[in-house]
């Protein structure tokens, strides 16, 4: 790992620390720890730098907090992480929001689809 991923360290404290329980990352859905290892894959490639993605992390996280009274009304930690990549991913024109938006809608049809077979 490359010493701008800071923010993995099991110390890490703040806004943008991600989710522990026993030391141990937590994710509560297989898109979440999908969405954790892109954002940190593309980071180990040199894609963009990882402060820049834990600076719109943190954005995202406190333009939330403006507009919620708590966790209660919906908070998700890795949708704040989804959220700041694919902010990330168009300000490096990697993708546009037309193709975001289009791609997840696929990725949440085939999840649907996959939830019918349970």
């Amino acid at each position: 790992m490359t010493a701008d991923i800071d923010i993995l360290g099991a110390d890490a404290t703040g806004p943008a620390a991600l989710p522990r329980r026993n030391g141990e990352l937590v994710f509560d859905a297989p898109w979440e720890s999908r969405a954790f290892g892109a954002a940190v894959a593309m980071a180990q490639a040199g894609v963009y730098r990882f402060d820049e993605m834990r600076d719109l992390l943190i954005e995202e996280i406190a333009q939330w907090e403006r507009t919620h009274r708590s966790a209660d009304d919906g908070w998700n930690y890795y949708a704040r992480w989804l959220a700041a990549l694919e902010r990330l991913l168009a300000q490096h024109n990697l993708l546009d929001a037309t193709e975001i938006d289009e791609r997840m809608r696929t990725i949440a049809q085939h999840q649907d689809h996959e939830h019918d077979h349970d």
